[in-house]
């Protein structure tokens, strides 16, 4: 598994750090070829979007002509994790090219007890921009606070100095973000009759009857409308124009003034609302699904209404003779949101959704367009995972990685272009007690099942057991996760957990601010030359 690798400078390195050694090298131009122009990248994040949650995906209800398109155009990723069943983690991840723990982004920011991605880390935007690359941030944050001065959301204010930890501190220089979630249509306003309720709080369990916190139609009637609570934000002040109608629209409409300027290359994250609590939709796009009840016009029109978007900004480069240079990447921060009785996401057949470490709660829609480099109509069942993107991007952008940094990312250059069919590096998770450990084939998951949801929910940082009941599945013919195999290969669980657990050493080092006891702690194992070093 951790391979050892000596680049042309002698400097050692092993697979899981392999970005690192590699991750600056430039794109290889085909013989007789011009070397491969720098690309534009935009990376499009949906918000608790399942797996089956588009119709390239099979879903039956919902229409996403868009990503459909896109999943036509360019290489669909058939097995792409999210770092963490939850959103603030995974958003982490996509910006560091690390395990989420390592920055210590345990959960979703719900409190001031978690913690907002450091100010001073190396992420991908600030070594973008250091390449020369226009940066922008777009959407839903969640990695930390706006403002020292005022209340916005859930925090901001005196006494949250601790959690400031806004885009443009971390590389972005155009920016228009909210720190967390705000409803999906007329962002800034909520029913007068939620005025009880917690800014930005839905409900653990399904609401009473006749009640639809979380949930709501378009408000017409002023009188009936009260402040949300969260501020858009847009390069340090706060937004109070043209905030209204569907928020994929009001976030576009941001991004195609971003991409327009063609003097030199652009680098954008956007990262959409939808389909998050709570959830409203628009009349036009409610109407369309006007067959189904409250909840699925509401949620299939949500997700419409931002397919349409994503195919707009798709059109607007294209007019602007952009788009065969630019690389737009699709995905979610982790599965459907798990009111199963009322929420219509889906995770296409797979187990568990959101907040599980079950491929449902991880495994999400993944899309990579890039007419000028990647064919038109593939896919691939190799799979990847939010932490591959920051060395991936950095590797198109001929961009160094951090060598001060352990990378947990791999590059997948050479996976897209069909050049290598298996991963031969396994992904490591870890959220909330859950723990879980996926090569090319299997899967060693431990997911404890609490009948409390708040004690789920109430662990911050690694589990600190070190003895686990693990499953282990096949998850190639086993995707669903219906046959547990572990009594069957004692030997897979034997090797697979031991692998789990150096992983897991080396990121509480991480946690602890080691890095180089981190990196050791992989280093040791592959020195040794015992099993955990072969390719799978």
């Amino acid at each position: 598994m951790y391979k050892m690798i000596r680049n042309s400078g002698g400097l050692v390195c092993f697979l899981i750090l392999s970005a690192a050694c590699a991750g600056g090298n430039a794109i290889e131009p085909a013989a007789g070829t011009q070397a491969q122009k720098r690309p534009n990248v935009i990376l499009i994040m949906a918000d608790d979007l399942g797996w089956g949650d588009t119709g390239y995906n099979g879903n039956r209800n919902l229409r996403t002509p868009n990503l459909d398109e896109m999943a036509a155009s360019g290489v669909v990723l058939e097995r792409f994790y999210s770092a963490a069943p939850v959103c603030s983690p995974t958003r982490a991840s996509v910006l560091t090219g690390r395990h989420p723990f390592r920055e210590k982004v345990f959960f979703a920011m719900v409190g001031d007890s978690q913690n907002p991605l450091p100010p001073g880390e190396v992420t991908l935007g600030k070594l973008m921009k250091q390449a020369g690359y226009r940066t922008g941030f777009f959407g839903k944050w969640h990695l930390g606070t706006m403002t020292k001065e005022i209340v916005d959301g859930r925090f901001g204010g005196p006494g949250s100095d601790h959690l400031y930890s806004p885009p443009w501190e971390h590389g972005f220089d155009t920016v228009f973000a909210t720190e967390s979630r705000v409803p999906t249509y007329d962002p800034m306003i909520r029913p007068l009759s939620q005025l009880g309720a917690e800014p930005n709080r839905h409900p653990i369990e399904r609401p009473e009857e006749g009640t639809t916190r979380g949930w709501w139609e378009p408000l017409t009637d002023a009188d009936e409308s009260a402040v949300w609570g969260t501020h858009y934000w847009e390069n340090k002040e706060i937004v109070s124009e043209e905030l209204s109608g569907d928020d994929s629209r009001i976030i576009v409409n941001k991004v195609i003034e971003f991409t327009a300027d063609a003097d030199q290359p652009f680098f954008a994250v956007v990262w959409f609302h939808t389909p998050h609590l709570p959830l409203v939709a628009g009349p036009e796009d409610q109407e369309q699904y006007s067959e189904h009840e409250f909840f699925g016009r509401t949620y299939y029109g949500a997700v419409s209404a931002m397919d349409r978007e994503i195919g707009r900004l798709r059109s607007a480069l294209k007019a602007a003779g952009a788009a065969d240079d630019t690389v737009l990447w699709f995905m979610s921060d982790n599965g459907p949101e798990s009111l199963m009785d009322i929420t219509p996401g889906e995770t296409g057949g797979l187990r568990g959704r959101k907040r599980s470490l079950y491929e449902g709660g991880i495994r999400v829609p993944g899309i990579i367009e890039w007419p000028a480099r990647i064919d038109a109509g593939t896919k691939t069942t190799v799979p990847s995972v939010t932490t591959d993107i920051m060395p991936t991007v950095l590797s198109w952008a001929g961009v160094e990685a951090p060598a001060s940094r352990l990378l947990d990312g791999k590059n997948l250059d050479e996976i897209l272009l069909g050049h290598e069919t298996a991963r031969d590096m396994p992904i490591g998770f870890e959220s909330v007690y859950q723990t879980a450990w996926i090569d090319d084939q299997y899967k060693l998951v431990y997911a404890p099942v609490f009948d409390n949801a708040t004690r789920r929910l109430g662990f911050r940082g690694q589990n600190p057991s070190e003895s686990f009941d693990f499953e282990l599945y096949d998850i190639v013919r086993d995707p669903a996760e219906m046959t547990d195999i572990a009594s069957q290969h004692p030997d897979i669980v034997e090797k697979m957990s031991g692998e789990l657990a150096r992983w897991r050493e080396s990121v509480r080092y991480s946690i602890n601010g080691d890095e180089s006891r981190a990196a050791e702690t992989l280093t040791v194992s592959a020195a040794h030359g015992d099993d955990n070093s072969q390719e799978r």
